[in-house]
């Protein structure tokens, strides 16, 4: 799942070389923070949240095919 977000950031940003994804595992679930280079951020997110919404959809209807709750934070 990991390889997926990362996958997904790398493709969105125009530095692919500055995206970070740290995974941290809350009870059920698996939280993916991800961070990008200064003046990236709004590639990230998109028009009011969309490609952020969309990156987020992929990466939960993923992790129920794995049976594991997975969410995406992006972190400024």
């Amino acid at each position: 799942m990991e390889e997926l977000v990362t996958f997904l950031a790398k493709s969105l940003t125009a530095t692919p070389d500055d995206v970070n994804v740290n995974k941290v595992e809350e009870d059920s679930q698996d939280v993916f923070e991800v961070t990008v280079a200064d003046g990236e951020l709004g590639q990230l997110i998109g028009r009011q949240g969309r490609t952020a919404r969309a990156m987020r959809t992929v990466v939960r209807a993923a992790s129920s095919k794995v049976g594991r709750h997975a969410q995406v934070e992006i972190v400024d």
